[in-house]
């Protein structure tokens, strides 16, 4: 483990920079001088805070779990959210923004248990009175479901805004 200069990291804590992050301060500048480590760790600040200021997005799926599906039929379901919401955000400008940001931070999906089909509705209906896109999916019937059945559904947007629908709900 390489050893910091003692007498920088006293000047660091004396500008109130916690013990760990003076350290890895100068660690990061080569014991140079409590200066260089001071300048590393307020711009370091400065940019996780300007971070912040981008929204992180995230796509949620919302499984009908009194469907008693199969992990297949499930991981299907979601795929068809996912491309169906997709497909959905392309025709607003701001969606289509949104998805753009959302793709470029990582893509974050999240799979969540739903109660029934009504629990979906009203979970929908709650996202599109807070301007979320939304897409409900609705099964054909040919496999393992009724005709009809809302099987998933998808919501995306900033990650408040979807837990203020959402946040309550146990992962699958």
């Amino acid at each position: 483990i390489e050893e910091v200069n003692p007498v920088f990291l006293q000047q660091l804590r004396e500008l109130d920079i916690p013990e760990e992050a003076a350290k890895q301060a100068l660690l990061h500048t080569r014991n140079v001088s409590a200066e260089e480590a001071a300048m590393y760790y307020f711009n370091k600040l400065e940019n996780e805070e300007e971070g912040d200021e981008d929204m992180m997005f995230k796509m949620v799926f919302v499984v009908n779990m009194e469907l008693s599906m199969g992990v297949g039929k499930v991981a299907a379901q979601v795929g068809h959210a996912a491309v169906g919401l997709y497909q959905a955000m392309q025709e607003k400008n701001t969606w289509r923004e949104m998805a753009w940001k959302w793709d470029h931070a990582g893509a974050k999906k999240v799979v969540l248990q739903g109660t029934n089909m009504a629990h979906l509705l009203e979970l929908q209906a709650l996202a599109m009175s807070l301007s979320l896109p939304t897409k409900l999916i609705q099964d054909a019937g040919l496999t393992q479901v009724e005709p009809g059945s809302s099987t998933v559904l998808a919501i995306m947007g900033e990650e408040e805004m979807v837990n203020n629908v959402t946040g309550s709900l146990k992962l699958l």
